[in-house]
């Protein structure tokens, strides 16, 4: 309720179940919005506001900035404060950084697509005029980054609290046996943001970006569809739909008292598995967190406790991996196995998401069922990263060679030169290397685009698009009978021969979920090896190391690692390097596996270094505790 006024039908949600719902709604959310919308809206919002990769990249990386500046400072203050009030503060700054993301779209004015690029094989009379290079150095969209990276600001903000402080409720609320079961409910319900995300930005991308198509009375422009390069999609609506929801979880988040009713009886009846180096009795006998001028000893205090900080350093091994391959394990899938893009994002997420949400759930239940203590936790997690790296091997036999790319890995049917994409067949059609459509030829082979297979003119019949008048592609390799083709190449790559996309998908799937099921014992271990009065604190402390050694170098180092095994980049009409088009696809296993098992094998180092140094408190009786406060004793 909200002071005096607490009515009886409400008393229903005021306990640690009613709480969980609450915080499963925000964290949800949250992942609609950080995770899901903000990722699946990049592309669309470098085009239309005239960013490129690397501008784009630094908003995707400000929530993250927010996160670690604000962390340490959040989880500090507001340990002694009134937590769920911090988290309707979060979901006013959640809900006011989607406003703000999405306000671009209002003042940029309408959309102006221009003239129709053409990508069939154009003679130099014919060649459009977007051949040209066309640096828009006049305009002013590009100004909307600031705004972009305040909304994002304003995203991390209302994201420290949330799995700092609302976790620490949690194990504030419930007995100790069950807090990993709940955490790792919250945690698994957090991952289905980014899959609701996904799905609603993947829908809504299928709206024009004005809601209604301008008619055009210039015959010079024709009418865009999803087909067309020139479509951007309805991205600013998931924003407004998730600023009006986050902003109504205040009302539940502002009603919950600063304790639940039977906290008291559960701390009291809670047994310290503080790592025993003195910093508990430190902590408790000098008061330590009571104001801004304890923060230096606090903060020094967590980093001088061994097991705390070796399993903060796997948490953010895992991290890495974790991040890189939900930011890449789609191009992994498009490229190794031959599929579209949409296709590789839907089935990332269909392997990535509920595997990892298994994971948690698993994982919590075990631990919560086998009432396993901190030294157990951190045993089992030893067994799960073991397996995981175990499955890790799946890069090895699960991955395909290149296909027949002309001009790539294989010349012209005998002209033209290898990594040329331009030969006699081609060189007369003034072709872009920056307008990536691939076909598949009636000869099995693939081309750049149906421009650089020499295809003259093109058919649509039944919303199927066929290539004719080819003079790059040469003969079909099979034939029925006498019967021809009734085409020489139709849109998209050509189907691949490698059947090992099952296989990969299978292992993959449990690698996800054995690496996830440490998780959750990672949060609860880190919340019983530290001072009571320090486990805000130490939530925060991770999240910082676990941005800037896991999820900001994780995409990164990936990155390098995919444009490493690039075999042939864009380069655009103005000369510059573009993206890449083409990888060695053994050689990406290779890499990404390395980094996988490189990042596995630290953190199964870490942990067992957290086993080595943990140190279990002396036997006591149960805590006689001061609740609310908490303020434990140790008897010795």
């Amino acid at each position: 309720g909200w002071g005096p006024c607490t009515p009886g039908a409400l008393q229903l949600c005021n306990n640690s179940e009613g709480y969980l719902a609450a915080y499963s709604l925000l964290a949800i959310f949250q992942g609609i919005v950080v995770n899901g919308l903000v990722n699946i809206s990049i592309s669309t919002i470098e085009k239309r506001y005239e960013l490129n990769s690397s501008l784009t990249g630094l908003i995707s990386a400000s929530y993250d900035i927010a996160f670690c500046v604000l962390s340490l400072f959040v989880s500090y203050f507001g340990e002694r404060g009134h937590k769920p009030r911090w988290l309707a503060f979060s979901a006013f700054m959640l809900g006011l950084g989607s406003l703000i993301f999405s306000l671009p779209h209002f003042s940029s004015g309408k959309y102006q697509y221009g003239g129709k690029i053409e990508d069939t094989c154009q003679t130099a009379e014919t060649t459009s005029a977007n051949a040209t290079c066309n640096a828009s150095t006049n305009s002013s969209l590009h100004k909307y980054l600031y705004v972009f990276i305040l909304g994002q600001l304003l995203l991390g903000v209302g994201g420290t609290p949330l799995y700092t402080l609302g976790t620490a409720f949690i194990d504030d609320s419930v007995p100790k046996h069950k807090s990993s079961l709940y955490i790792g409910i919250g945690y698994a319900m957090s991952l289905l943001g980014p899959a609701i995300g996904y799905v609603l930005g993947g829908q809504l991308l299928k709206v024009y970006i004005d809601i209604q198509i301008p008619k055009r009375q210039d015959t010079t422009y024709t009418k865009v569809d999803q087909d067309d390069p020139r479509w951007l999609g309805a991205w600013w609506i998931g924003f407004l739909i998730c600023f009006f929801a986050i902003w109504l979880l205040i009302i539940p988040f502002s009603c919950f008292p600063r304790h639940l009713p039977g906290t008291a009886k559960i701390q009291a009846e809670k047994i310290s598995e503080t790592h025993d180096d003195g910093s508990q009795v430190l902590v408790q006998t000098n008061n330590i967190g009571q104001s801004f001028k304890d923060f230096p000893v606090a903060l020094l205090i967590l980093l001088r406790n061994p097991v705390l900080m070796s399993l903060i350093i796997a948490s953010s091994s895992e991290a890495l991996v974790a991040t890189g391959f939900a930011t890449f394990l789609p191009k992994f899938i498009e490229n190794q196995f031959g599929k579209s893009s949409s296709f590789s994002a839907t089935l990332g997420g269909l392997v990535l998401i509920p595997a990892a949400a298994l994971g948690q759930v698993i994982s919590g239940v075990l631990v919560s069922k086998c009432k396993m203590d901190c030294k157990g936790i951190i045993k089992f997690m030893i067994s799960t990263c073991s397996v995981a790296l175990i499955l890790n091997t799946v890069f090895l036999f699960a991955k395909c060679g290149n296909e027949p790319f002309a001009g790539v890995s294989e010349t012209y049917h005998g002209t033209g030169t290898l990594n040329n994409l331009t030969a006699p067949c081609n060189a007369n059609c003034r072709c872009l290397r920056s307008m990536y459509y691939p076909v598949c030829g009636s000869d099995e082979v693939q081309y750049f685009s149906p421009c650089f297979a020499g295809c003259a003119s093109y058919l649509s019949n039944n919303m199927k698009k066929t290539y004719h008048n080819c003079s790059c592609i040469g003969k079909p390799k099979r034939q029925n009978g006498s019967e021809d083709f009734l085409y020489e190449a139709v849109p998209g790559k050509c189907p691949t021969q490698c059947k090992f996309l099952p296989l990969f998908l299978t292992f993959f799937f449990f690698a996800v979920v054995f690496t996830f099921m440490a998780n959750t014992p990672t949060t609860v271990a880190i919340l019983r090896c530290v001072p009571d009065r320090q486990r805000s604190f130490a939530l925060g402390v991770q999240s910082v190391f676990l941005r800037l050694l896991g999820t900001i170098p994780g995409p990164i180092l990936f990155g390098v690692a995919i444009d490493n095994s690039c075999t042939l980049w864009d380069i655009t009409e103005c000369e510059t390097k573009g993206a890449c088009w083409v990888y060695d696809n053994e050689r990406m296993a290779f890499l990404l596996m390395g980094i996988s098992a490189a990042c596995k094998i630290i953190t199964i180092i870490f942990v067992i270094m957290a086993v080595y140094f943990y140190k279990p408190p002396p036997l006591t009786k149960a805590l006689s505790r001061k609740t609310p406060e908490k303020k434990s004793v140790i008897r010795a």
